[in-house]
C-alpha cells in the first residue's frame, strides 16, 4: 500500500509541475530567474542520466572523458556521439 501511495504522490507532483505552465493566465510572464534557470534543465537532466553510469564502469570513464573533450572542443553532437562510442569500444577492447 505504501508503494502505491508513493507512486500516486510522485505522479501528482509531476503532473502539477508540468500543468503549472499550461494553466497560468495568458498574460503571465515568468520571472527572469526562471527563464535563465530553464535553459540549464536539459544539460542537467542528461548529466543526471549518464554520470552515474560512467563513473561505475572502468572503460566508460575514459570514454566519457574523450566525449566531453570532443563536445567541449567542437560543440558538435554527432561528433561527440561518434567519438564517445569509438572510445568506449577501444577502451573496452584494451581493458
Amino acid at each position: 500500500m505504501t508503494l502505491w501511495l508513493t507512486l500516486l504522490g510522485m505522479a501528482l507532483v509531476t503532473f502539477a509541475l508540468r500543468a503549472a505552465f499550461l494553466v497560468l493566465p495568458p498574460g503571465t510572464e515568468l520571472p527572469a530567474f526562471f527563464k535563465r534557470a530553464l535553459r540549464y534543465v536539459p544539460a542537467a537532466v542528461l548529466t543526471a542520466i549518464w554520470a552515474p553510469e560512467v563513473l561505475v564502469q572502468n572503460e566508460q570513464l575514459p570514454a566519457g572523458v574523450v566525449a566531453i573533450a570532443v563536445a567541449w572542443r567542437w560543440r558538435m553532437t554527432f561528433a561527440t556521439i561518434i567519438a564517445g562510442l569509438l572510445a568506449l569500444h577501444l577502451f573496452a577492447w584494451l581493458i
